[in-house]
């Protein structure tokens, strides 16, 4: 059984398909100077980008729109957006390393949407959430020099209901989008290009729904990959692997891995890979439990490789159908209910 999660979808709905700007209750405007418009009261005038968007986020109330058209940097600082809020980056947003921040954080808050943002700049990470509800995220790109692009924090409350629609990050030096502690997350589509570690990865997250992750150049030279599943990720509250994380495709071309499991992960089932060229393994699950990958193709690169490592309990009931060419299929050690439907000219060592 897939598990949807209407309310952020619906919310996401009503703000995405508008124009960025259109039917806003305060806005952010100029270039040099700029105007912070709540209604018909201009709240702030002046040279700084962040207070004026600051400002005008702390006029409106729950279930207001701000719409910041204007262009500039807030530097080393962070915008914050509290409950209820929609926030509209319809220019771009340059932002500085706040050390441990966001340049936006939504913290321990509910029902905030940011249906529209683009982004520059090399940020510690450019959008950061813990203890989140009914978080709507639209159409985000962020074309960075350095940084993380989207980081839901380790060691902070967790987050339910999350929904987000096209994600695009380039250039961050660390993850595209790094999740812990979500019940209840929907994603259309992650791209990532020249990304320093992962494209997409999920932590302590269950009950998800992916659409699409499309690595290129992702991930080159370590053991990061364009989708990574780790630390417990798709682990039911009962400690069980049934099936909760569905990704419907991943696209991966160059950089280190493909598709990679571990750390006691699992609960999860890729319905189509196209992997070509991975620098490291296309394919690594280690120590991992209910895993399919319904089928695709493997085209050269690294081996696709089950394994474990003693300190976990080795993989059990994976199933993988693949056509694998130009590289090789490992399973060593031997797993528990392994399933193998493989094609192609690879070399297959299996058990």
């Amino acid at each position: 059984m897939r598990f949807y999660f209407p309310t952020a979808m619906l919310a996401l709905a009503s703000v995405v398909h508008a124009q960025c700007g259109e039917g806003s209750d305060a806005t952010v405007t100029g270039e040099g100077t700029f105007v912070a418009t709540v209604g018909s009261e201009e709240v702030y005038a002046g040279d700084d980008y962040l207070v004026a968007i600051q400002t005008a986020l702390d006029a409106i109330t729950e279930g207001q729109r701000l719409s910041v058209i204007a262009s500039g940097s807030i530097g080393d600082r962070s915008i914050t957006i509290t409950s209820g809020k929609i926030f509209e980056g319809c220019g771009t947003i340059d932002v500085g390393n706040n050390a441990g921040h966001g340049a936006i954080e939504v913290l321990d808050a509910s029902d905030v949407s940011i249906p529209f943002l683009t982004m520059t700049g090399a940020p510690y990470f450019g959008m950061r959430f813990f203890g989140v509800s009914n978080l709507s995220l639209g159409q985000i790109t962020m074309n960075l020099s350095g940084g993380l692009g989207i980081r839901f924090e380790r060691d902070e409350a967790p987050n339910f209901n999350v929904a987000m629609d096209t994600i695009t990050v380039t250039g961050a030096g660390s993850h595209a989008v790094e999740t812990w502690n979500i019940d209840g997350l929907t994603i259309g589509s992650v791209f990532a290009q020249d990304v320093g570690e992962c494209g997409l990865l999920l932590q302590t997250t269950t009950n998800a729904q992916v659409g699409l992750v499309d690595g290129n150049n992702v991930a080159a030279g370590n053991g990061y990959a364009t989708l990574r599943f780790a630390n417990t990720n798709g682990r039911l509250a009962d400690g069980s692997y049934a099936t909760n994380v569905y990704v419907d495709k991943v696209v991966s071309r160059g950089g280190g891995r493909g598709v990679f499991c571990v750390s006691e992960s699992g609960g999860a089932e890729i319905g189509n890979v196209d992997l070509a060229d991975n620098g490291n393994n296309s394919i690594l699950i280690e120590n991992c439990y209910g895993v399919s990958i319904q089928g695709g193709t493997v085209n050269g690169g690294g081996e696709v490789r089950l394994s474990a490592r003693d300190e976990f309990a080795n993989n059990r009931d994976i199933s993988i159908s693949l056509q694998v060419d130009g590289t090789s299929v490992t399973e060593n050690p031997c797993g528990e209910n392994i399933s193998w439907d493989l094609t192609g000219s690879g070399t297959f060592n299996i058990c």
